[in-house]
């Protein structure tokens, strides 16, 4: 199956994007992909804003891109485009980063007057950097993500169904086995 690497350009150290991201991963390795996460907040700040493309953690950042075969990259929409901090990150990847790979774009934000973020800020970008494939993204509503005492995420029954069809459909572009039991996802 393919390799995919599940990016969350969110800053939040409680993220309900990245919460989202893991949800969505769980539902990825079910249909046999090895998902690898990438939270950007982990990542130096100075090497980031520096531009330290020599930064150890900057490299191995670069060359998990290199190595999967699709991406599955998730921000919150701040002030209607993707995160700075995500920015921060593509800025310090090649030109062509994506060349050959199938990306799904997620956002999350607490207005529908937001929900164009991932058609008009997130995917040209993506675009430009030469992936294969930008399958059909989503935008979620932070509402309709509820975070529960433990930690878990229990995300609202129509979200829900819209994004496991953006994620099979992901899966099944890659290569995937078909779609899990919605009671498994």
């Amino acid at each position: 199956m393919a390799s995919i690497l599940s990016v969350s350009g969110s800053p939040s150290p409680t993220s309900r994007t990245t919460r989202l991201l893991r949800h969505l991963d769980d539902r990825l390795r079910l249909q046999g992909h090895d998902v690898t996460p990438l939270e950007v907040r982990t990542l130096p700040a100075q090497a980031l804003l520096g531009a330290d493309l020599g930064h150890p953690a900057i490299v191995a950042a670069k060359a998990l891109f290199e190595q999967a075969d699709g991406l599955v990259i998730g921000t919150p929409v701040c002030k209607a485009a993707y995160s700075g901090l995500l920015k921060s990150l593509l800025d310090l990847l090649p030109q062509y980063a994506l060349a050959g790979k199938t990306v799904l774009p997620l956002a999350t934000g607490g207005s529908t007057a937001h929900v164009l973020a991932i058609d008009y800020a997130l995917r040209p970008v993506l675009s430009a950097m030469g992936p294969s494939h930008i399958v059909p993204g989503w935008f979620t509503l932070d509402k309709d993500l509820t975070v529960g005492d433990d930690g878990s995420l229990a995300v609202a029954p129509a979200a829900a169904t819209a994004l496991e069809q953006v994620t099979d459909h992901f899966s099944t572009v890659l290569g995937g086995r078909p779609a899990v039991l919605a009671s498994a996802g």
